[in-house]
């Protein structure tokens, strides 16, 4: 008799324990942890308090609310964004994210909520105004963004002098304005934000190097995921918030119906 209440006990306790495993894992689901660049102003970026602020970051809140999440918000290295997303460490790639034919190989796409364009930046008092001038040229850029496939798909990216790679745009801004790049590549929705808080430091050439149109990374064989949140973001479009959220950021509504 004690052997069998003891093999009873035993088994509560192991069941036990495989619930409150099982009760963690859940509450692992109820969050979406998004990768973002943290150095990307006006999508996701530090304000002077530290917070992480920005029109993707307010555009993903109000999508966790309607999808009855919580989020969390992960800095990561950019140029690793498709592995952290392939490991599961982050759940989204959710901040200023261009749809390319190559990253589609690697995960899945909402539809393009944004659109925008990859443009060459200079200081304001430089000479050139147009691509050609970029012959012979320093050029910077963000390592393995969607700004590197845009110069390298040009005819002018065989004629610069070099091309710097940097971790985020605001070291490759910086590099700009202390004289050691001559021109940056970069995305237009980011140059206007910094244009307006450092008014006349920069210009951007007359010549767009490619239109492009920002979605959201879901990790591939995660078709439910992808199903509920693009469910959510539909919404958020048709009841007005995703625009007044664009009116706050851009000062118009710029998401795409």
């Amino acid at each position: 008799m004690k052997k069998l209440i003891l093999l009873t006990f035993s088994i509560i306790f192991v069941l036990s324990i495989f619930t409150g495993c099982s009760n963690s894992a859940g509450k692992n689901d109820d969050e979406l942890k998004i990768g973002i660049d943290d150095k990307f102003a006006p999508m996701g970026f530090r304000d002077e308090n530290n917070e992480i602020v920005g029109f993707d970051i307010d555009l993903a809140k109000a999508t966790a609310e309607a999808m009855g999440k919580k989020v969390k918000f992960q800095p990561i290295d950019w140029k690793t964004k498709e592995t952290e997303l392939s490991s599961g460490r982050i759940d989204l790639i959710w901040n200023g994210y261009t749809i390319t034919d190559e990253r589609k190989e690697k995960v899945l796409f909402t539809k393009p909520y944004l659109e925008n364009a990859q443009v060459v930046v200079t200081l304001a008092n430089s000479p050139m105004s147009n691509l050609a001038d970029l012959e012979g040229k320093v050029v910077g850029l963000q390592s393995l963004s969607s700004a590197s496939d845009a110069l390298n798909a040009n005819p002018i990216s065989k004629k610069v002098k070099n091309v710097v790679e940097f971790a985020d745009n605001v070291l490759a801004l910086t590099d700009l304005k202390n004289g050691r790049v001559d021109a940056v590549v970069i995305d237009e929705v980011v140059i206007d934000y910094y244009m307006t808080k450092e008014e006349g430091t920069f210009k951007v050439l007359d010549e767009t190097l490619a239109p492009e149109q920002y979605g959201i990374g879901v990790k591939k064989g995660n078709e439910k995921l992808l199903e509920e949140l693009q469910k959510a973001i539909d919404e958020l479009i048709k009841d007005g918030t995703a625009a007044e959220i664009s009116e706050k950021w851009f000062g118009i509504d710029k998401v795409l119906k």
